[in-house]
């Protein structure tokens, strides 16, 4: 058996443990292991399948990043490619990366991915590719798995960041707004404000009013707590209103942190400062609970590719690492439960949601 393993979309804390895991599960079967460069790009013109054994992933595990490369623009389905003119076309190169996949001699692959790339890997399945899935995704929002590796190193970064924040924002009694990833799904900012200790949460599935926020900044400031912490999600919307975009053409969210900080100051007199953590969320050296899902995730993978359950993707329910059909985890996005104890708990904190 010769397997390939591809990372597509954005990188997370704990690929490498990933390819190390199943890399070391493929040698000790008797597999031989390619790992395909920058998602799928390797086998799209520029031929970048680089070999793993023991030797290209000993010392990785604690390694950020991914030692394959990734990129979120390389949908085989929509590949897009820019014209001298400056436009852009785009083409449907999945024929052609099939074709690639078979003349390598390639008989399963290990697609790692967040909901994108899955979906990616799930209409390659239908084309005939041989497939299992690993989610990733720092967001936490791949359904049919309690957690997604990167996840808590993502909250850990966004926790100590809150954590040192509060020093500052006490001594100048000021209100600080932290932006924290997290498109479509709140469990970063609800983690990490929960743990940081955040007087204000908002996250994407509960849309906000500013009067509720300001309420609660001048309630603290007649307590005599005259700072603030406010955690905002990047996908967090106001009541009525629509996502904040850096680049509504690219639709790459950012800014509604200083949305907010600006009404804030406005609405309550209070000096306000932004800091959007950003992709300082993605890097770094993964927690232990996140190198420990990756090498399990990694090495459940070949197990599954064995079993021949391919169109599955490995996914942890606590205690155990199981398998689900992608169907079943592509089929509605994972989002906080409004009904969830974190919900709860915020809330008889005296946290406001914004609601």
């Amino acid at each position: 058996m010769k397997i390939a393993i591809s990372t597509g979309g954005g990188d997370a804390p704990g690929l490498n443990a990933v390819i190390r895991g199943a890399v070391l599960a493929a040698v000790h079967r008797g597999w031989e292991c390619v790992g395909i460069r920058k998602g799928y790009d390797g086998l799209l013109g520029q031929e970048q399948l680089v070999p793993l054994g023991p030797a290209e992933v000993r010392g990785i595990t604690h390694l950020g990043g991914t030692i394959l490369g990734t990129t979120n623009r390389g949908d085989p389905f929509h590949w897009r490619e820019r014209l001298p003119d400056g436009t852009w076309v785009e083409h449907d190169r999945s024929e052609e990366l099939v074709r690639a996949f078979r003349a390598h001699g390639i008989g399963a692959l290990i697609a790692i991915g967040g909901d994108g790339s899955l979906r990616i890997a799930r209409h390659l399945l239908d084309k005939g590719v041989a497939l299992v899935g690993v989610p990733k995704t720092i967001d936490n929002d791949v359904g049919g798995t309690e957690a997604t590796f990167g996840f808590d190193t993502a909250v850990q970064t966004a926790t100590e960041a809150i954590d040192k924040l509060h020093s500052t924002a006490e001594s100048h009694e000021r209100v600080m707004v932290v932006e924290v990833m997290g498109r479509h799904a709140g469990f970063i900012a609800l983690s990490a404000g929960l743990a940081g200790s955040a007087d204000v949460i908002l996250i994407p599935e509960i849309p906000y009013e500013m009067d509720r926020v300001c309420n609660k900044i001048r309630q603290r400031e007649a307590e005599g707590r005259h700072f603030s912490m406010v955690v905002v999600a990047e996908g967090a919307v106001a009541r009525g209103g629509e996502e904040v975009y850096l680049d509504a053409e690219r639709r790459r969210l950012g800014g509604v942190g200083d949305r907010v900080a600006r009404v804030i100051e406005q609405k309550t007199g209070k000096e306000t400062r932004t800091l959007v953590l950003g992709h300082l969320q993605r890097g770094g050296s993964p927690t232990t609970f996140d190198r420990l899902l990756g090498l399990r995730f990694g090495a459940a993978a070949v197990r599954l590719i064995a079993e021949g359950k391919f169109g599955h993707m490995v996914a942890l329910d606590p205690p155990t690492i199981v398998s689900v059909p992608l169907d079943e985890a592509l089929a509605a996005p994972k989002r906080v439960p409004l009904d969830s104890d974190s919900i709860a708990t915020a809330r008889d904190l005296g946290i406001s949601l914004g609601d």
